[in-house]
């Protein structure tokens, strides 16, 4: 339960808002009449920017010629990046071979003549 304020509680506001009025325009007089700056909330924290990889690239390779600079040597010179090596792969003949193994395995393993192929020792 909220009581009004009374008379003398009144005044007194009012007279502190004057003193207030009358400091502010005093700061006018001061500094001008350029509104005082009233404090905010602080700015929203941004997130990490991130960097495209042929920036990061250059970025390095600037890096490196001022080391070389430095130390008195050349920057190295990127490599060419060769072609990878192909794999090799099976014929369909060794393939075909391999399966029909495979195939017999599991075949001798389900009339239990042998372990599982996938079994561990």
């Amino acid at each position: 339960m909220t009581t009004a304020p009374t008379l003398a509680q009144l005044t007194h506001a009012v007279k502190i808002a004057e003193s207030i009025a009358a400091l502010e325009a005093e700061l006018a007089a001061i500094f001008g009449n350029s509104p005082v700056v009233k404090a905010s909330a602080p700015a929203p924290v941004k997130g990490k920017r991130k960097i495209s990889a042929s920036h990061r690239a250059k970025l390095a390779a600037a890096a490196k010629a001022r080391w070389a600079k430095i130390k008195g040597t050349k920057a190295p010179v990127k490599a060419k990046v060769e072609a990878p090596v192909k794999k090799r792969t099976m014929s369909p003949a060794v393939r075909k071979k391999l399966a029909l193994a495979m195939k017999k395995r599991w075949a001798d393993a389900k009339a239990g003549k042998g372990p599982l192929p996938n079994a561990r020792e």
